[in-house]
């Protein structure tokens, strides 16, 4: 009998490779979008920071809103909602002559936000129509309509929606390789190192962007992180397949005749052949 043949490697199937392409494209072409609308945002980040106080500037500045100013208000009214399982805090400030009543979302619980109560009066800082902080006493806090915020959301989740993308891509592109050249079995390392990898790359990308407003260095953040990230992968999946071929024992001459199958010894052939009849 023929010793039973090993199954044939799995296949990666076509639906593996095509989910992947999908999902890779999705995230690349909304990353694309976002990048899109960036340039606006950045730029209206860059006249906020440069945006002086009114009262140091005057003229066409002050008339269309360019610089920052600050004006009282009562506040009215406080209180929390939910808006994707996120806690809210909401004010609603009474602007008496300069606005009538308006309502505005806070970044956060503190410092201000939770020491408000209703009849307080507080500090007002507007930009361009925008209300962007609110001041109490010495305590300033920012809201989320604070300009330059947008900025730095969409470069965040920019980036890491074109990293992953592009791993998600790259992937598709192994797999059908893998496909084509009836490939060994996909290790568990194989996917999970590079998908950690990928994600550590991500983070990296979002707290460069969360933290500087320079897209320069934001950017050469992100490709060393994904350049550090990805070569320690390889480094690790190498080292792992090495260990994998060393590990299994060399076919070797001894080795070999060590398998052979060796005839029973002529004694334990005796007892068949005292049973038989003598030939005439």
């Amino acid at each position: 009998m023929h010793p039973a043949s090993s199954p044939p490697p799995r296949d990666p199937g076509l639906k593996g490779v095509v989910f992947a392409a999908v999902i890779g494209s999705v995230m690349v072409l909304a990353a694309a979008v976002l990048f899109a609308l960036l340039p606006g945002a950045l730029s209206e980040a860059r006249d906020f920071r440069a945006a002086r106080p009114c009262a140091e500037i005057g003229g066409s500045a002050v008339e269309n809103g360019d610089c920052l100013s600050e004006w009282p208000a009562t506040v009215v009214s406080t209180e929390t909602g939910r808006s994707n399982k996120a806690v809210t805090n909401w004010v609603t400030l009474d602007g008496e002559a300069e606005e009538p009543p308006f309502r505005i979302r806070m970044r956060g619980h503190g410092p201000v936000w939770e020491k408000l109560r209703p009849g307080d009066r507080v500090t007002v800082s507007s930009w361009r129509s925008t209300v962007w902080a609110v001041g109490l006493g010495e305590l300033r806090q920012d809201t989320t309509e604070e300009p330059g915020r947008h900025a730095t959301v969409r470069l965040a989740v920019g980036l890491a929606l074109l990293i992953v993308g592009a791993v998600f891509l790259r992937g598709a592109g192994w797999l059908h390789r893998r496909r084509a050249t009836r490939a060994p079995a996909v290790r568990a390392a194989q996917v999970v190192v590079p998908m950690v990898a990928t994600f550590l790359a991500a983070a990296v990308a979002v707290v460069a962007a969360a933290t500087t407003d320079t897209l320069w260095l934001v950017l050469l953040i992100a490709a060393a992180g994904c350049a550090v990230a990805w070569t320690g992968a390889a480094l690790l999946l190498r080292r792992s397949a090495g260990g994998r071929t060393a590990g299994r024992p060399a076919r070797t001459p001894f080795s070999a005749a060590a398998t052979v199958r060796t005839p029973p010894p002529a004694a334990s052939a005796a007892p068949a052949a005292a049973g038989r009849p003598a030939r005439p």
